[in-house]
């Protein structure tokens, strides 16, 4: 290692890059075929898609794929220092490269380094094509799974290739045979190459990473609280019994084994709605979040416990909150809890670890960079406030984009900034949630501390990867006596070993290996149905079209429709979210979106009223599970809601199980609309009425509460929308249908103060 040679081609500069035999020879295999690299964190994944990038790029552009705008946006920097390129030939698309300009930067590009949703986007809306890309490099290839951006291009590229070549890249594909081989078949993978830490030919590349584990007590008023908790938690269990939906004798429920309930009586309730089944549903709900309230305190300590609460609370008060919350809230035993939480001092025997470990890292190794995984962000602030108060610590929290209650996380910009100051020296301690476990470009780390373990195998191997990459480094992991610490500790390390000798052992037929499709339930959807998207041969094919709005792209119903065989035009559409001929628009709503326009005020009638007024055979299509069961709404709520759009303003109500069966059932109607029926594509929508009454009507069913039924009841009786403005509370409630909760709400919008 001391005689450093370095690589000698012409298209990667002097001097620039180590040359390792290991990787040249991972290399040299993937140049064969399309090949999944399976490689440790800090052995130089880059490097290996360096040099089959460098072999490809006489025979067409090379594209480049990671997850994320920093991930993509350090890549962009490394491949410019090093490669012989002109840096205008090297481009780099995120989000933020104006579509309008992306397609022009592509056809003069050699090497595009790209997040995949650009990537898809382009492809979907038919800027790109991937035919003269000689390679794809899939950085983070274990992503490649279920309806990630990733499997959508790779069956792109060998659809519109003549001679793809696929490269995925990971420190970490997953410990079971069923994942590595899903993750080869959706990328047209054909080989899996490994190294590992004890290759003969990696060792010499490899530094010692002391690995150890700390037991720490709970103490003992964090015991009395869980002890309340757990009489909490006893109590639903038991009601459950007693509805005769989990057995006598259980006792404990794992987590995977409370979700697998979930599904069970969602899937009942689908098929026989029993007001049992309803309070089981509800009773879960509250099991989960006792469940993590008693994790959190086992694991975390008071103070995330307190913030864990104050977030239930919140909750709890909230007019669109869950009734699971607001039943907790109510509950004795957890009034008690936050009761007794409130006497607790807060010292969480956890953070006084780290404490010492930095502590004494720091204070022997003044330059030491050190990095504390959480898997929590309200823990990652405690732990970054509670460093600030050692000498010679400079802490920083180091997570995701925001996401929730009170949140306001960290943008990406941010966090490319805080890890820069981190290699400079300003920050020497990173407080981290999982963001910095993937890819990113982070400094060796001297010390790697995990406040508690992580029951995924893929996340424990990139969190210790971040030390011992270029010289010798630690990683301890806090364990909480009797907790889940210790079953996510011993779940992961079997995980690991486990992948480890599956890597080994792989053996997956790549030549006949095909993606299924499995049919839920055992129900068969539209997608099955011969007829939706098998042409007979002897009939002369029509070309069906379906425009989708631009918004559309992430639910994958585009791609699933582009699967059929549909022509996809992407467009921002003013009113609905698919249009397949002059008169059938369809405004799409999963459950979950029909169920929040309940919570938020959403203008469900008034996108249902524009689809009415824009098309002559409106429809809406509600995809998805859990109608009656996911937001704690009343069912009779829903059902009031589900006949006024059928009955008052006459829009279909159909219903599909998930996005691909939506996409089978737009594209019957569509084939339906153009083949047989011959009618044209016909973008007409528009939000405004076409008629002086359907104006009026529009206006005056704006406001929440007023259906078109009872707007034009108040249009009949007064004659004018300004009559209706005017009219005092009894005026109003002496129309028909307008009881004291609507004539309460338009006078509040009519004669309330405007606050915006």
């Amino acid at each position: 290692m001391n005689d450093v040679q370095y690589i000698n081609h012409h298209l990667i500069k002097t001097n620039t890059v180590e040359q390792r035999l290991y990787q040249l020879a991972l290399a040299g295999e993937a140049i064969k075929r399309s090949t999944l690299v399976v490689l440790p964190t800090g052995l130089g994944k880059t490097i290996v898609a360096l040099l089959v990038m460098v072999s490809r790029l006489s025979k067409g552009k090379v594209l480049l794929l990671s997850p994320t705008k920093p991930l993509v946006e350090q890549h962009f920097a490394f491949f410019k220092s090093v490669l012989n390129v002109p840096s205008e030939n090297i481009t780099l698309f995120t989000g933020n490269t104006p579509p309008g300009k992306r397609e022009s930067m592509w056809d003069r590009s050699q090497l595009v380094i790209s997040t995949p949703q650009v990537i898809e986007n382009d492809l979907l809306s038919k800027k790109i094509d991937l035919e003269k890309v000689s390679c794809i490099i899939f950085d983070e290839a274990h992503r490649g799974t279920g309806n990630y951006s990733y499997v959508y291009i790779a069956e792109k590229y060998s659809n519109q290739n003549p001679d793809p070549l696929v490269l995925g890249i990971t420190a970490s594909p997953g410990s079971n045979t069923e994942k590595i081989q899903e993750v080869c078949v959706n990328l047209h993978i054909r080989s899996v190459q490994m190294r590992t830490d004890s290759d003969p030919d990696v060792k010499p590349y490899i530094f010692d990473k002391d690995i150890e584990w700390k037991y720490v007590d709970v103490p003992v008023e964090i015991k009395g609280l869980k002890q309340l908790m757990e009489k909490v938690l006893t109590n639903r269990l038991d009601k459950l019994r007693e509805l005769g939906i989990i057995p006598q004798p259980q006792k404990h429920f794992s987590k995977r084994e409370m979700l697998d309930l979930q599904v069970r009586l969602q899937a009942q309730l689908r098929s026989f709605p029993d007001q049992k089944i309803y309070q089981g549903i509800s009773l879960l709900a509250e099991i989960f979040k006792v469940s993590h309230a008693i994790e959190i305190s086992d694991t975390q300590g008071a103070s995330s416990l307190s913030k864990y609460f104050e977030k239930l609370d919140n909750e709890a008060r909230s007019k669109s909150g869950s009734k699971a919350a607001k039943r907790l809230m109510e509950d004795l035993s957890m009034q008690q809890a936050v009761h007794h939480l409130a006497g607790c001092d807060g010292n969480n025997p956890k953070l006084n670890m780290v404490k010492e470990l930095v502590e004494k890292q720091i204070n022997d190794a003044p330059q030491s960079r050190v990095i504390v995984f959480t898997n929590y962000r309200d823990t990652a602030e405690l732990v970054a406030n509670s460093l600030l108060e050692v000498p010679g610590i400079k802490p920083v929290k180091f997570v995701g984009q925001a996401n929730n209650y009170n949140d306001k996380g960290l943008t990406q910009k941010q966090q490319v900034e805080i890890i820069q100051k981190f290699k400079d020296g300003e920050y020497n301690t990173l407080v981290a949630t999982s963001v910095a476990e993937e890819g990113l470009d982070i400094p060796a780390t001297d010390l790697v501390v995990f406040f508690e373990p992580i029951p995924s195998e893929i996340r424990s191997i990139q969190r210790k990867g971040r030390t011992g990459r270029k010289h010798e480094g630690r990683v301890v992991i806090l364990l909480a006596k009797g907790s889940k610490d210790e079953a996510y500790f011993w779940s992961s390390n079997r995980k690991e070993q486990r992948m480890v000798k599956t890597m080994k052992n792989i053996d997956i037929d790549f030549e006949n290996e095909k993606p299924v499709d499995p049919v839920l339930d055992g129900q068969t959807k539209l997608l099955d149905f011969p007829e939706a998207h098998i042409p007979d041969p002897e009939k002369k094919t029509h070309v069906v079209s379906v425009y989708v709005d631009q918004r559309e792209i992430r639910s994958h119903v585009a791609h699933s429709l582009e699967k059929l065989g549909v022509e996809i035009v992407l467009r921002t559409l003013p009113v609905g979210d698919y249009v397949v001929s002059d008169r059938v628009g369809i405004e799409r709503k999963t459950a979950d979106d029909f169920l929040g326009t309940f919570l938020d005020g959403g203008d469900l009638f008034g996108q249902i009223s524009d689809l009415v007024r824009a098309y002559s055979r409106p429809i809406l299509i509600i995809e998805g599970e859990g109608l009656y069961t996911k937001r704690q709404i009343h069912p009779n709520s829903i059902r009031g809601a589900l006949s006024t759009i059928a009955v008052d303003f006459g829009v279909p109500v159909l219903f599909t199980k998930d996005e691909e069966d939506t996409a089978a059932l737009i594209s019957v109607i569509a084939k339906r609309e153009q083949a047989d029926s011959k009618k044209e594509v016909n973008l007409h929508g528009s939000k405004t009425a076409s008629t002086l009454p359907q104006q009026q009507e529009y206006l005056v069913s704006a406001i929440s509460e007023i259906g078109p039924v009872v707007s034009k009841n108040l249009l009949r009786h007064f004659g004018s929308v300004e009559r209706i403005m005017t009219a005092t509370r009894e005026e109003l409630m002496a129309v028909e249908l307008v009881g004291p909760k609507t004539a309460d709400r338009i006078r509040e919008v009519v004669g309330g103060n405007y606050k915006g």
